[in-house]
């Protein structure tokens, strides 16, 4: 069983103070737990081939063969190289252009320095990518079993934002993960971490037999436990990695490395991008030089009230267990660096030369942003128009609306769509007059609520979250989102205490989303049935429906009684149905996928085969509803 988000807050609290008293207490049974997980692999492994082996003994000694032992061998034989399979987990090379020391020699000798001072793995590749990143990353060749192949990725916008002491201070942070300069075992137990995490992501994903009866029932117990215990650790390695970075270079180009990654990427969300979003209202075609553009601005200076406001959101943020990384002010004061520096903090236009220019050569910087122009370009060509056409459209359909609101009171759905219009095509502040109109016709109602709310909270206002409460209020499936939204802005104003609050609250919402699928993943003899909610016109629909199919005999409408969210209303179409003279085993199987291929029904609903695989008494509970027949041919 996984552990929620709150028992795994108050194992790590526990574990950190634990961490405190016994420093070698705790690192034993981070240990302990590392080689626990490879232990069950290898048990798993020995029983099997112990399996297989005791097969081939039989076999030999017995000098006979016959249909008995055949049969066996197949039958363990067969899951048994499914599980084999399952162990070999493939994980995804990370993508970017593959560099080489040829075309930039500079950038190959800080990379080797940097790996022969810190003792860190050689790299087998290095990629530069369009992301506002640097990280390493270590692809399992044996899958579970290790054996890594390093990847040093290196993002050209990060690289054309700092100095070349700043980037190399980001570099040598990256390499203190895996540095055999300091604690080995903070360097293996942070290696472990991500192979594990990658593990269970990629078996997770698979859809093997094999690997979901062994192997994703211990994971899902060990990866969040093995987490748990390895977080302190881990956040510690990012301390020690910064105090690498400070070593190599200074804490000054460290902590102004830090900062000014904070800004520009800050930067780059809320404002680089959006503009570059809202041309699609006017341009048909995606711009041909986003990245090229993106290189020329940051290296420019940056609005100094900008700067200073991006600057003290990020400060404002506190450290939390969702995330090992510490946050910005946390890692500056590890550093040593005083917040009064902020106030003489360089601007970007004070770096002459920037690490990109400096390590890949003009010409070589302006070839690599021509690639990703044209690279970004092919990606995104089809959505964009795609959403210049709408955007078209929708101009069309504002403008009819406002012609209309001249003359008269737009009723309720037309005063949403004006609002919604709006929003689409000028945003959140313009189309908030409109918004609260639709609240003076239809106080409660959920989708105006919740937008009113992410306009406010994106403007800082608290008076937002009230918005977006009456929203949860009445949509369910809106609950987690908005508990996201409402945590983000906490975060960002520092209250993490109050942060923290919403958070827990999504993640119970999202235990009770599953016990809510589990509980309507079957249908059995074992379950209550209420007569169907279903509107008359919304029945003769799906009997019209039903009436496409042959096959289908009776059709019989009920609702399962449900104990989570009860309000969803569950309904469960029971088929009987009429067999053929001549056909496939599979047949019923054929008609269900059929249906719930292609039915069209109101409410989430459950399909069976009454006189197939489910037993009388189902069949007889169903049938004895009132008013559940809704079809017979």
């Amino acid at each position: 069983m996984t552990i929620t988000q709150k028992q795994f807050d108050t194992l790590v609290g526990t574990l950190e103070n634990f961490s405190k008293a016994h420093p070698r207490s705790y690192r034993l049974r981070v240990a302990l737990f590392a080689i626990l997980g490879y232990a069950y692999i290898f048990l798993v492994l020995a029983g099997l081939l112990t399996l297989i082996g005791l097969i081939v003994s039989f076999i030999v000694f017995s000098h006979r063969v016959n249909s008995a032992i055949i049969k066996l061998a197949i039958l363990l034989l067969i899951p048994a190289w499914v599980i084999v399979r399952s162990l070999w987990v493939t994980v995804p090379e990370p993508e970017g252009l593959k560099l080489n020391c040829r075309q930039v020699p500079k950038l190959f000798a800080l990379v080797d320095e940097l790996t022969t001072k810190l003792q860190a793995p050689r790299f087998h590749n290095i990629l530069l990518n369009q992301e506002f990143n640097a990280a390493v990353v270590q692809v399992p060749r044996l899958g579970i079993f290790g054996w890594q192949e390093n990847y040093l990725l290196l993002g050209l916008p990060l690289m054309q934002s700092l100095s070349l002491e700043q980037l190399k201070a980001v570099m040598a942070h990256e390499l203190g993960h895996l540095s055999g300069n300091h604690s080995r075992f903070a360097a293996w137990i942070y290696r472990i971490r991500k192979t594990w995490m990658q593990i269970y992501e990629r078996l997770h994903q698979s859809d093997q037999s094999g690997a979901s009866v062994l192997f994703n029932r211990f994971l899902d117990w060990y990866w969040p436990s093995f987490n748990a215990y390895s977080f302190t650790l881990a956040r510690m390695n990012e301390y020690e990695a910064d105090r690498c970075a400070a070593q190599l270079t200074s804490a000054n180009n460290t902590a102004e490395a830090l900062i000014n990654v904070e800004v520009k990427a800050r930067f780059l969300e809320s404002s680089f991008w959006s503009d570059i979003q809202k041309r699609v209202e006017h341009q048909a075609d995606p711009p041909s030089n986003a990245y090229s553009s993106m290189l020329t601005v940051l290296h420019s200076p940056i609005a100094e009230e900008e700067t200073k406001q991006w600057l003290e959101q990020a400060l404002a943020q506190k450290t939390s267990y969702a995330d090992t990384h510490p946050c910005l002010a946390d890692r500056l004061k590890s550093l040593g660096y005083q917040t009064t520096q902020l106030e003489t903090l360089p601007q970007p236009a004070t770096i002459q030369i920037s690490a990109a220019e400096h390590l890949l050569g003009k010409m070589i910087l302006h070839k690599f942003a021509k690639q990703f122009d044209q690279d970004w370009k092919a990606a995104i060509s089809t959505p964009w128009r795609q959403r210049y056409a709408y955007l078209q459209e929708t101009k069309d359909k504002l403008r009819a609306l406002d012609q209309k609101a001249q003359m008269q009171t737009l009723p309720e759905q037309e005063a949403w769509e004006r609002a919604y219009y709006t929003l689409e095509l000028q945003g959140g502040e313009a189309a908030l007059p409109f918004l609260q109109d639709v609240l003076k016709i239809q106080p409660d109602h959920a989708e105006a609520n919740y937008t009113i709310g992410q306009v406010f909270l994106h403007k800082a206002d608290a008076s937002g979250i009230a918005h977006i409460e009456k929203a949860i209020e009445q949509r369910v499936d809106w609950v987690i989102a908005g508990c996201e939204l409402v945590y983000g802005f906490f975060c960002q104003q520092g209250q993490t205490e109050e942060a923290q609050k919403y958070r827990a609250r999504a993640e119970q919402h999202y235990q009770l989303l599953l016990k809510a699928q589990q509980e309507r993943a079957t249908v059995g003899d074992y379950d209550r049935f209420q007569p169907h909610t279903l509107k008359a016109l919304e029945v003769n629909e799906l009997k019209q429906q039903l009436a496409c199919y042959p096959q289908v005999k009776e059709a019989y409408l009920v609702e399962k009684v449900v104990k989570y969210f009860p309000e969803k209303h569950f309904c469960v179409l029971g088929i009987v149905r009429k067999p053929g003279l001549i056909e496939s085993s599979d047949a019923p199987h054929k008609l269900i996928n059929l249906l719930v291929t292609n039915l069209q029904f109101p409410t989430e609903a459950y399909i069976i085969i009454l006189n197939h695989g489910s037993s009388d008494k189902l069949k007889k509970k169903i049938c004895q509803i009132h008013r559940s027949l809704i079809f017979r041919r």
